[in-house]
């Protein structure tokens, strides 16, 4: 493979599909229940990190009025609203642009895996059609630390058989970019803007990743 490259771990959420805006409803419906304000800027604070960092960020200065088992319940209350909007995805809400890139890369010859810190991944891989694609999938019930700890991405290509350096790590968070620099990576930043600083490469639509894997650009 190019340079050595093996294998290909893919973050979920942003990458390979966009439930951004159900994780936002879930959060807006549990604050406004609690009475918390919460908004679209609140809400971008909660990219790449866990649910349970995401509650604290959410709680603000009224954390501390909670005690663990309350907020474990909190937590739990956001996710079942969520699982209610998953509940109605279908193989329909995977772009046809994504699915052609990973049915090309995976005819290519590279390893494919999911390394997400999300412990809704199966369900959501399973509702979009995916739930056998991926040679590996390492999720947040397999973990114990959420991005930016590299742990998810070093499963994953344990999983997969392979050294960090033999695997690239497509991400659109820089929470999850951060994981895979320090897990030793090559990272490939999905970006609409500009180009994120701590990727090894930047694109802005996840079908670019066939003019580079195949190519020499990493």
């Amino acid at each position: 493979m190019d340079n050595g490259i093996r294998a290909i771990v893919f973050d979920l959420d942003g990458v390979i599909c966009h439930t951004d805006r159900y994780h936002y409803l879930a959060w807006k419906a549990l604050a406004d229940r609690l009475g918390i304000p919460f908004d679209e800027k609140v809400n971008q604070r909660l990219r790449g990190v866990s649910r349970r960092e995401s509650l604290e960020i959410v709680l603000g200065e009224r954390s501390t009025a909670y005690s663990e088992a309350e907020k474990q319940a909190l937590a739990e209350e956001k996710n079942e609203i969520y699982k209610t909007y998953l509940a109605a995805m279908t193989p329909d809400d995977l772009s046809s642009e994504t699915r052609a890139t990973l049915q090309t890369l995976r005819q290519r010859g590279y390893l494919l895996a999911i390394g997400s810190s999300s412990k809704n991944t199966r369900q959501i891989l399973e509702r979009l059609g995916l739930g056998n694609f991926f040679d590996a999938v390492a999720d947040g019930t397999r973990i114990t630390r959420s991005k930016p700890d590299p742990e998810v991405f070093l499963l994953a290509a344990s999983l997969l058989g392979v050294r960090a350096e033999e695997a690239v790590v497509v991400e659109d968070a820089a929470s999850g970019v951060q994981a895979a620099v320090t897990g030793g990576f090559r990272v490939v930043g999905l970006c609409s803007g500009g180009n994120d600083p701590g990727a090894d490469i930047t694109i802005r639509r996840l079908s670019d990743l066939t003019a580079i894997f195949g190519g020499d650009a990493l």
